[in-house]
This record gives structure tokens, sequence and C-alpha cells, in this order.
């Protein structure tokens, strides 16, 4: 790792060199936060398509792995921290790209309160104080806290945060093989509950239970693999920034391939369909229920796993927000005042406070509404998800189109692959507005203007974010000058290994 008299950047510049490529891959896997993501959506998944939730989780990887594919080929033209915001303003021009950037700076405002929250309560849990978890104020001003602690160790600088992170994805995957491996164990022992069942290889066909419920299933599956790029947003302070960072995007899902399919599998094994289905409503606090039953007094592990996915997840979701909110300060597509870099610690300190104190706004603010609207709003996430990534997907080929007939290389992985995996997003976007428009799909059950509350938030950051945008091109125009254009073929052939 290279000290600051290794760092030939300006002083205003993000601290190059501060972390390694398994720093980076550990960043990636913490935001997506494992357990937390499968704890929150194995119950709902296995209520629509039964024992097939593990080849629902492999379905959904498959556009992910084309998008990260996307994700590295651009950043190894451009290592810039702002990613779909400095992809797509190069390849589609400055009104597409803003809208990018917005939309990664809304996912971080609209989650984190929540990951804080799920941090607070099963850390409570796990603990033995139940009660505080039940008392609203308590819990709330504990996730506030949290919130702010995480914030401040973003902004004290990467190497803290990444020797953080290290230690929590330790702890949390301890965890999760601590609990699948038991789980299992008492399955094949008959000692598991009495709706439990042996596992089949057949569980991996994510068509096997037909039907319309497989696109529902595949809306959730995408989620939980949601934030792996984290790692790309780093690319400005990772060490070999053209291919590191894209590296560790790329194994990031891998990697979440296995674990969410092992864990899923241990889980409908030991409870079963019946179980999973009937407390479907509970969503993240599935794994509470389960920890009692499968790990008797030790039940702490599973709900500490849980915890610690959400407590660094709060942290790394910080990242992705402030450093694209500084990206696009840089270009003058926002005031510049967030484009300021601490002098010590070289992070981005003022976007990084603004996106906490929103976050936490937000999280109160929505908290007052009710508990279920501030279930709505993580509901209204796979809306900017969807939107975010489909669009970098499009940009990929769009930006290296004189190429992709330079070789079946160049073909599949940055036209081909990243197109159908935008295609395949597209599709679940469109899926997902469809049923979102419906009320009684969302969590609180009630109707805002007609439609569902997670619809209603969605429309709201986007008509949101374009009034902002048009705002912002009259007053500063500058950014609105940039032109699209192409790889230069210099650049990428230079770089291609």
């Amino acid at each position: 790792m290279a000290n600051d008299t290794e760092d030939a950047r300006p002083p205003d510049s993000l601290k190059a060199n501060a972390i390694g490529f398994v720093d980076a891959l550990v960043i990636g896997l913490n935001a997506t936060s494992p357990a937390y993501s499968l704890a929150a959506v194995i119950g709902p998944i296995v209520a629509l398509v039964g024992v097939y939730a593990p080849g629902v989780m492999i379905a959904s990887f498959v556009p992910m792995l084309m998008i990260a594919s996307a994700f590295y080929y651009l950043n190894k033209v451009d290592q810039d921290c702002g990613t779909t915001f400095s992809w797509v303003t190069r390849a589609m021009g400055p009104w597409a790209g803003w809208l990018g950037g917005w939309a990664i700076a809304m996912t971080g405002v609209l989650v984190v309160g929540s990951l804080a929250d799920v941090a607070v309560s099963f850390a409570l849990l796990a603990v033995g104080l139940d009660s505080w978890v039940e008392n609203e104020f308590v819990r709330q001003l504990l996730a506030v806290l949290l919130i702010i602690v995480m914030t401040a160790v973003c902004v004290i600088g990467t190497e803290v945060s990444s020797k953080v992170q290290n230690v929590l994805i330790l702890a949390q995957v301890a965890c999760l093989l601590i609990f699948v491996a038991v789980a299992l164990y008492r399955v094949y022992a008959g000692t598991a509950m009495s709706d439990s069942v042996e596992p089949s290889i057949s569980w991996l066909n994510p068509f096997g239970s037909g039907g319309s419920t497989l696109t529902g299933a595949l809306l959730l599956g995408v989620f939980i693999y949601w934030g792996w790029e984290s790692a790309v947003n780093l690319t400005e302070e990772v060490e070999d920034s053209a291919t590191a960072p894209g590296k560790a995007g790329v194994w990031s899902t891998v990697v979440l391939l296995i674990t969410y399919v092992s864990v899923g599998i241990a889980v409908v094994a030991y409870a079963g369909v019946t179980f999973l289905a009937e407390n479907a409503g509970e969503e993240e606090y599935v794994f509470a229920l389960l920890a009692d039953e499968v790990m008797g007094s030790w039940d702490w592990v599973v709900l500490l796993a849980v915890s610690t996915s959400a407590l660094a997840s709060t942290q790394t979701t910080i990242i992705p927000a402030s450093r694209t909110a500084l990206s696009m300060a840089r270009r003058q597509a926002l005031p510049t005042h967030f484009a300021h870099i601490h002098p010590r610690f070289r992070t981005p300190d003022v976007s990084t406070w603004w996106v906490a104190a929103i976050a936490i706004g937000w999280y109160i603010v929505v908290n007052q509404i009710s508990s279920n609207a501030l279930f709505d709003s993580l509901t209204a996430l796979s809306l900017l998800i969807g939107f975010y990534y489909a669009l970098t997907g499009v940009a990929c080929a769009v930006y290296y189109r004189r190429h992709l007939t330079e070789s079946l290389r160049f073909f599949l992985l940055i036209g081909l692959g990243p197109l159908v995996g935008a295609g395949l997003l597209a599709w679940l976007l469109v899926e997902s507005v469809s049923d979102m428009s419906d009320p009684a799909n969302s969590y609180s059950g009630v109707s805002w203007f007609g439609l569902g509350p997670p619809l209603v938030i969605g429309i709201g950051i986007a008509l949101t974010g374009v009034v902002l945008m048009v705002v912002r091109r009259f007053v500063a125009p500058f950014f609105w000058s940039e032109r699209p254009g192409v790889a230069d073929p210099d650049l990428v052939h230079g770089k291609e290994s």
C-alpha cells in the first residue's frame, strides 16, 4: 500500500493507492449486505417460487455479471469515481449522465437509514435487549448515531474504512458458514423442522415453478446483488486503478452467487417452504425467527451476522453516493462545494456528510409516516437500481461501438453481454412499475394518488431529479457543453490484455 510520499496527485484530489484489490473486493461484498439481503428476501422469494429459490438467485446473477462486465471495461478507459455518471456522460451525453448520477446518489439516501435500523435491531436482539428494539425512539436514535459514526469513518479515510470492512466481512461470513453447516447437519440428521426437506439439484432450476411469479422473484433476486459496484466507485483510490476495481466488482458478484445459493439451500432445506412462505411478511426478521430454532442458545451468531452485514453496508452504501456527488460537482453538474476534499484525509468530506444528513432526514420523516412507509421506500430502490444499471450497460456498448466487431471477445463482453443485461433489467423495471402501480402490492397497502407508495416515491425522486437538472442547466451550463464520444482505439488496445 502506498504512503503519502508515493501519492503524486495534488492535495485537492482523492488519495491514490489508498487500498488494494482485496480491500476493494471486500467493500464491494459488504456493500451488498449479504446476510441482511438474504434475510430480507428469502421468505418472499420462497413464497413466490417455493424450493426453486436458489435457482432464482442464479438467474438473477446473470444480468448482474453482464453489467459487471460493462463496469469493468468502462473503468478501463475512465477511472472516475463517478462511474455511471461519468461513463454515460461520455457515451450518451450530459442529460443521460446527470440522471444516472442522480439515481446513484438517491439510492444511498433511501437505504442508509433502513440499514442502520436493521444493524441496531439485530445487535440489540443478539444481546437480549428485545425491549429496546420495540422502543421506536431508542431504536431510531441509535440508528441515527450509527449513521453519524459510520459517516465519520468514511471521512477519516479509505484505509480506515477498508480495515473496518475487512473485520466485518470476516465476522459475517464466519457466522453464515456456521449457520449453513449446522442447518444442513440437522437436516440430514433428522432434527430439523417438521417440514424440512433434503436438498435436490432440481432446486437450481429457476424455471421449475413456472408461471408469472418468476418475474417477482427475479426482481427480489436482483435487489440482493445490488451494491457490488461500490468497489468501482473507489477507482481513484485503488492500486492499479485501470483494472483492479473492475475485477473486484466482477468477482464480488461471483462470491455473492456462491454465498446466496449455499445459504438459500440451507434455509429452504431446514425450514421448508411452508414456514418461509407463511413468514414472508416478516422479511428481514425471518433469520431472527430461524436463529433460535437452528442454533438454540447460539442464536446470537445468526443475529450477529445480519447485524454486521447491515452495519458494513451502512458505511459502504455512503461511498457510491458521495463519490458520485463529488464527480458531478467537479464537472459543475452540481454546486462546486460538493467537490471539496478534506485536506488531511483526502476524502470527499462535504458530499459524504451531505449524503448522511439527507439520509437521516429521510429516515426520520418516513418513519413518522409509518414503518411500512420505510419498507415502501426500499421497494422504490428497484426502480433506481434497474435504471442506472441498464443505463451503464447501454453506455458500454455505445461507447465501444466502433470496436465491437474487432474480436469475439469485444463483441460478447462489451457489446452483446452488457446490452442483454440492460435489456433484462429494463424488462424487470417495466414489470416492477406495473406491479408497484397496484397499491395492494405495497407494504402499507394504501393508495397514494391512486398508485402504490413505492411507485409514487420513485416517480417523485425522478421528477425532482429532472427539475434540479433543468435548473442546473440554466444556472451553470458548462457541463451541458460536453458531447458524447467513442473509445479511442489506442487507449482501448493499449490497455487490453
